[in-house]
């Protein structure tokens, strides 16, 4: 199996992979969606009642959205994770929530103001902060406050959808679109549109492949005179996260769970005697 980046962003990742088929090729997409451990928002504790500021001012924590419509939102909010941290079922503390399995957070604010991620504060550890500090959770108005507390846990995709690293995960065959100079009298625009989408040329043929994005070469695959040629033991996949890793981490973390989940089949296997 040969891996090779071809675009690489703090938070998308585009790569191939050659020498596997499509059972380990779905397994790789499998693993990628369901199986990367993340940090998400579990319990949420709501203090209501009056709350004073510091001049004495009394504010009504009573919101105008129900707890658990707040709840959901919160938890749903990607947050900045340590792939160190232990799942709490399989954590020292034996499940009581520790500083190795829990990740506290608080939010105090006052109105009228618009409460957002940004205003989830942590506590303990400062780096573990939401990836995106703009997302809107409820719109407070005058004389209305918030006093939350909040426990964040480990989890994966498959228990769900708020455990779940990654977003738009996706293979698919290596392409090779060959033209005849001859037969194709454009080729030289789609060369100089996408000089690294080429592949290869000689005085009569030149091969293009959309492994890179560029936009002109997606044109090429209903025009006649272009011969496309799939590779089906050479994927290309893309897929973004959340923010709560790098792309290039999930990915290596990916890589080194896959024989992790095959072993694990295999040791389930029964062999008859």
């Amino acid at each position: 199996m040969t891996l090779r980046i071809l675009e690489l962003q703090d938070y998308y990742i585009k790569f191939s992979i050659g020498g596997i088929d499509s059972g380990i090729a779905n397994s790789i997409r499998r693993t990628l969606i369901n199986d990367i451990p993340k940090l998400a928002i579990e319990k949420v504790t709501f203090h209501h009642g009056q709350i004073r500021d510091g001049e004495g001012n009394v504010y009504d924590s009573s919101l105008p959205l129900f707890d658990e419509i707040v709840a959901h939102r919160l938890g749903l909010i990607p947050l900045v994770t340590d792939p160190k941290m232990n799942f709490r079922n399989e954590c020292s503390c034996g499940g009581q929530g520790c500083p190795l399995c829990t990740m506290t957070y608080s939010i105090n604010k006052i109105g009228p103001a618009m409460v957002t991620s940004g205003d989830l504060q942590p506590v303990g550890n400062p780096e573990l902060v939401p990836a995106d500090r703009n997302i809107p959770i409820v719109k407070l108005g005058p004389k209305q406050a918030i006093l939350v507390t909040a426990e964040a846990i480990m989890g994966r995709g498959r228990d769900h959808t708020k455990w779940q690293a990654t977003s738009g995960v996706s293979y698919k065959y290596h392409r090779e679109l060959r033209i005849t100079k001859a037969d194709f009298e454009n080729w030289e625009f789609y060369k100089e549109k996408c000089p690294k989408s080429v592949l290869s040329e000689d005085s009569k043929q030149i091969i293009f492949t959309d492994d890179d994005r560029c936009p002109w070469i997606s044109q090429l695959l209903d025009r006649q005179g272009v011969k496309i040629i799939e590779d089906d033991t050479n994927f290309i996949f893309q897929f973004e996260t959340d923010g709560s890793y790098k792309a290039i981490d999930v990915l290596q973390y990916a890589m080194k769970r896959l024989p992790q989940r095959l072993n694990t089949l295999l040791d389930s296997l029964v062999t008859p005697d």
